[in-house]
């Protein structure tokens, strides 16, 4: 078969499977921006993108739906290139449905099958509504906003033949009509890279500070510090953690652009936000923040920490927290329903109330305490990875199989 990945990064969550595919022997391209940097070796064509904002002020609701058209528009546009230059006629575009891309790919190729990667469903009943009312009331205005932002993925998910979602929480976010052509199968788990050691180390050079396996470390991932990774809850929980334990140190993953939660203000991020509410009641010469770090650091990382925190809103789970599990790690989680497929108190890890700081900073104080008492969670976690989610073993296969039979 020939093959059209879409992704503005490609081949981003593609990683895997694109090069599966090709060794199989379908013929493989991506379609890409042309401000995509990453390195890859497989076959790639580029759109020109150009970002533009809304003028309008008064059209706050119409401009992620502006936004999104603009680069579907550009990205149909680039496509209908190859095909009308190049003859490029693919029997399977698959792609993404965040940022516009496969709007309007059908118009393009209405033969081919459209596969869709849909990671989530942002609708106005939608469980993160009204979660957490310190930040989002859940009123009126936030349930017309979600519905507004929800119009892309909607035409997206019409337009798809089948739609692709790592985990049964995820795909129950999507309307009732969607659900026959919903497949769920996680992108999976690299368990022979991400694996326990007894004598790991990990050191970043920027603080001048060196981890090993025994070292009293707590650890905290994310790819940006945002609330809808309950990143202002751990903040909270830390200065009771830091002193109850005077020898932990706390290594905390990640930076400070925007993923998923809104700014907190003007030229200020979250960090600095819980910093000025938190900072004064913290030793800051145990808690480091490392920043975005290169992936082997993160895996040793992970080999060192004697208890991660894994924080999220009811949203797509973060496959840091199933990496650290598949690492062996003590995982501390947020009872939050895509936490609670994966992990199941006190088998495979524990859970703790999302919004109960003096509960986070208990169950974490105890963890580091005693980690006799928790190390049963360690085989018991990277168990569930192992058996249920190896990308080689599982997940590769089912996802091959679910392109191939398109």
């Amino acid at each position: 078969m020939r093959i059209l990945f879409i992704h503005q990064n490609f081949p981003g969550q593609f990683v895997h499977l694109a090069p599966a595919l090709q060794a199989r022997g379908h013929e493989v391209m991506g379609l890409t921006g042309d401000d995509n940097a990453t390195p890859t070796t497989l076959p790639f064509a580029r759109y020109k993108w150009t970002p533009r904002e809304p003028q309008d002020p008064q059209f706050k609701l119409a401009s992620t739906f502006a936004k999104v058209t603009y680069r579907g528009e550009i990205t149909s546009t680039a496509a209908a290139t190859l095909r009308d230059k190049h003859n490029y006629v693919p029997d399977v575009v698959f792609g993404t449905p965040g940022w516009g891309e496969m709007l309007f790919l059908r118009q393009v190729w209405p033969g081919a099958r459209h596969l869709l990667y849909g990671e989530f469903f942002f609708g106005p009943q939608g469980p993160m509504i009204g979660f957490d009312r310190e930040l989002s009331k859940g009123d009126l205005a936030s349930r017309i906003a979600a519905s507004a932002n929800s119009a892309h993925l909607v035409l997206s998910a019409n337009a798809a033949d089948k739609v692709l979602v790592a985990t049964q929480w995820q795909a129950r976010s999507f309307p009732a009509y969607l659900q026959e052509k919903i497949s769920v199968i996680h992108d999976g788990i690299d368990t022979d890279r991400v694996c326990p050691s007894a004598a790991a180390t990990v050191k970043f050079p920027e603080q001048w500070k060196e981890f090993k396996t025994g070292d009293e470390v707590l650890t905290f991932v994310n790819r940006n510090h945002e609330p809808h990774r309950g990143f202002h809850i751990f903040m909270r929980a830390l200065p009771k953690i830091l002193e109850a334990r005077p020898q932990a140190q706390v290594v905390i993953v990640g930076g400070d652009e925007q993923s998923y939660s809104p700014r907190p203000g003007a030229n200020k991020t979250w960090r600095q936000v819980m910093l000025a509410e938190v900072g004064d009641r913290l030793d800051l010469s145990r808690v480091h923040f490392v920043g975005k770090i290169p992936y082997a650091t993160f895996i040793d990382l992970l080999r060192v920490s004697r208890v991660h925190a894994y924080l999220t809103y009811p949203f797509v789970l973060s496959w840091s927290m199933m990496e650290a599990m598949s690492a062996g790690c003590v995982v501390i989680g947020s009872r939050t329903p895509p936490v609670e497929e994966v992990i199941r108190d006190g088998i495979n890890g524990r859970l703790v109330d999302f919004f109960d700081v003096a509960a986070w900073s208990e169950a974490l104080i105890d963890a580091l305490a005693q980690p006799e008492k928790y190390a049963h969670l360690r085989p018991a976690a990277r168990r569930t990875i192992v058996e249920s989610y190896d990308l080689r073993k599982h997940c590769l296969p089912r996802l091959v199989e679910f392109v191939e039979r398109a």
